[in-house]
């Protein structure tokens, strides 16, 4: 593979020789000198002259038929102008990488080695480093940085969620009916419970493991603060399910747990148990549409890359999926403005408290 040279005085001569002497043709330039025809129009271009504008200021406009000079003609080329321009570019400083800074270098590698998106590193920046301007990136930069042949050893595409070459058409087929009691479809919630302006709306799904293995996890994730909770449980049975949902969902407050968003598998179909235990309300997406669950299926997407497809949960404990979860829960998510699951969840709590504790000091008036 040949590689770029750039145009010598001595091809900008034959160029000026033979485009404004002998009148040729771009192509008949190109084969002259033995470049490729966009070469010598991009230096015609790039390098047109003026003969009043030597000093390249503005050069008014004259109609025609005042003068005819030289001075207001067409602009034309000039190899000894053209050279001396080349020069100067030449002697400009290059524009810096912005991940040639080192200190901005090793962010943005130990966030991609905790697993970090470049869209989430390029967010939290502005926040941790306000003030620094060195200290910024967006994150089509740090893609670009990834995938460039020479960091392609270092292998850092391993570290991204996915490695698609195209995103994938989002949709849903037809289902086959429902074999679920008292099933809400998720056209019917109030429209509260869609904006994530409400806490206390969480959305539900069991994770499997390997297949020799009838262990699993249930994964609960709160739709505002999409804060994770996640159970092992031993089979993908109704019966399992809601022993851990109601584990999960006892320790919460009441006014924090309102209502849960389930898929139609028949792992939810004793959802009435859990409804009537704890006072909740439960939804069910349409016929394979994932992506009316999207926080729940995007925290099943972060437990797998510390649990990959195919891995056997028999010997994971529960402790080992709480250290889990827990890191899950305080990373930082541009929806939350770059704030932790964790932070949102406890400052969610905390209203709720003040809000308990007002209302119980409020004095009651006697009628």
């Amino acid at each position: 593979m040949s590689l770029y040279r750039h145009l010598s005085a001595d091809e900008r001569i034959v160029i000026e020789k033979l485009r404004f002497g002998s009148h040729c043709s771009l192509q008949q330039i190109a084969v002259a000198i033995g470049r490729s025809k966009s070469t010598v129009s991009r230096e015609l271009k790039r390098n047109r002259w003026f003969a009043s504008n030597e000093n390249e200021s503005y050069r008014p406009y004259r109609p025609s038929d005042l003068k005819t000079e030289i001075y207001t003609a067409q602009p034309f080329y000039s190899a000894l102008t053209a050279q001396r321009k080349a020069a100067v570019r030449n002697r400009k400083p290059r524009k810096t990488r912005r991940l040639d800074h080192g200190r901005l270098l090793s962010y943005v590698l130990d966030a991609l080695r905790k697993g970090w998106s470049p869209e989430l590193i390029a967010g939290r920046l502005r926040h941790e480093y306000p003030a620094d301007p060195l200290m910024r990136v967006s994150y089509e930069c740090i893609y670009q940085w990834i995938y460039r042949k020479p960091e392609r050893s270092r292998d850092l595409r391993a570290y991204l969620a996915r490695n698609h070459q195209r995103r994938r058409k989002r949709g849903g087929r037809k289902g086959k009916g429902t074999r679920i009691a008292m099933r809400v479809p998720i056209g019917e919630p109030p429209a509260l419970v869609d904006s994530r302006r409400q806490l206390g709306h969480y959305e539900s799904d069991t994770v499997i493991g390997a297949v020799a293995s009838k262990r699993c996890m249930n994964t609960q994730v709160e739709r505002k603060t999409r804060r994770l909770f996640a159970r092992l449980i031993d089979d993908k049975s109704a019966a399992s399910t809601i022993k851990a949902e109601y584990e999960i969902y006892r320790t919460i407050p009441p006014k924090a747990r309102r209502s849960r968003t389930w898929d139609n598998g028949t792992e939810s179909a004793l959802h009435q148990a859990v409804d009537e235990a704890l006072g909740m309300l439960t939804y069910y997406t349409d016929p394979y549409s994932s992506y009316q669950r999207g926080s729940n299926e995007n925290r099943n997407g972060m437990i797998r890359r510390y649990l990959p497809k195919k891995t056997s949960f028999e010997n994971l404990t529960q402790e080992e999926l709480d250290m889990i979860v827990h890191e899950i829960n305080n990373r930082p998510m541009k929806c939350l403005d770059y704030r932790t699951p964790n932070e949102a969840w406890n400052e969610e709590i905390h209203k709720l408290e003040i809000q308990s504790t007002t209302n119980n000091h409020t004095p009651h008036r006697c009628t």
